[in-house]
């Protein structure tokens, strides 16, 4: 008997008790690979003299991006641009008013201005750039290869500025027991693997969970898969906020955001041109737009997210994710 046929022959009883233990298991590989993550980004930082900011604006962001990039690269070959580029633009959503609101909600996050210009900057003109590709209806190799070059120039000169500015030593307790930098790669490394596989048990835990409890699948693929790849961001970011590394929170939601539109969107777009589909114009480019603005605002001027903001940070995007299922029923 094959694999499918077993699962088919499954009770709906027999099949939410593999949900939920799917469910659990991959919970716990998040937040365990997470806690791998973060810990080893912090070594790294003190050990290399960087900034927690840094390390989460690129190793840790890029790593958390991975899942974006391979749904993205295989949506677009497999002949669903549209799955491609909404990927991107979810995610970022998601990113912003998920992540850091649910973030918020457990741990007030109070960032250092100064240390956030460049890169809340940064993603912001990529949102532009974005934007304006979109408008010409598709985005070809040529663009994909130009966003993915700034996005290596932009890391460089990341990197170099703070080897120039000599980042401030954050010295701690360590959270993990390495001694040596490559341990600490092997554990970022782990860290990042190990979200990755949480991530897609946890996801494929909830598709069964709801086909046990009759759920349509529209709903399950507007809901659980489209929050999947943002899942190793919030348990990272969850992780952090824990540990009180604020600058690696948003370090991380910033710099995954810019790596989901240089990096993914550019190496896609390399691989295979991005034709732009009409309904990307009506609502989801203009929030992406809107909360990458107001967020990036809020965080070099305010910098402070409470619980009530995250609370409301995440309520809108539920109001968000309820109002494409509604549009998508009227289709």
């Amino acid at each position: 008997m094959s694999v499918d046929s077993a699962v088919h022959t499954l009770s709906s009883y027999q099949l939410a008790i593999l949900a939920v233990g799917s469910i659990a298991f991959g919970l716990y590989l998040l937040f365990k690979a997470g806690g791998w993550t973060v810990g080893a980004a912090i070594f790294l930082a003190q050990r290399l003299g960087l900034s927690q900011l840094f390390i989460g604006a690129t190793v840790v962001a890029f790593g958390t991006s991975v899942p974006e990039l391979v749904t993205s690269v295989n949506a677009n070959l497999s002949g669903y641009p549209g799955l491609s580029l909404g990927n991107v633009i979810g995610s970022n959503i998601a990113n912003i008013l998920l992540v850091t609101g649910a973030t918020a909600a457990v741990f007030a996050l109070v960032a250092r201005p100064r240390n956030l210009v460049k890169d809340a900057v940064m993603v912001c003109l990529a949102t532009g750039v974005l934007i304006a590709l979109m408008l010409t209806g598709e985005i070809v190799r040529w663009h994909g290869l130009a966003l993915f070059a700034v996005l290596l120039a932009y890391v460089a000169y990341a990197f170099f500025s703070e080897r120039r500015g000599g980042a401030e030593p954050e010295l701690e307790e360590e959270e993990l027991h390495v001694s040596s930098t490559w341990q600490a790669l092997l554990f970022l490394g782990g860290g990042l693997l190990g979200l990755i596989i949480g991530s897609e048990i946890l996801v494929q835990g909830a598709v069964a969970a709801g086909t046990a409890l009759r759920v349509p699948e529209a709903v399950i693929g507007v809901t659980v898969v489209a929050l999947g790849t943002s899942l190793p961001e919030l348990a990272t970011c969850l992780v952090a906020a824990l540990r009180r590394k604020v600058d690696m929170v948003v370090g991380n939601i910033l710099g995954s955001n810019l790596f989901n539109i240089l990096s993914i969107l550019g190496l896609t777009a390399l691989i295979k041109p991005l034709p732009v589909e009409q309904d990307m114009f009506a609502i989801d480019m203009w929030v992406m737009a809107g909360t990458t603005l107001v967020f990036s605002l809020w965080m070099v001027t305010v910098a402070r997210l409470g619980r009530t903001l995250g609370i409301a940070m995440i309520l809108t995007y539920l109001v968000f994710t309820l109002w494409q299922y509604r549009g998508a029923m009227l289709h």
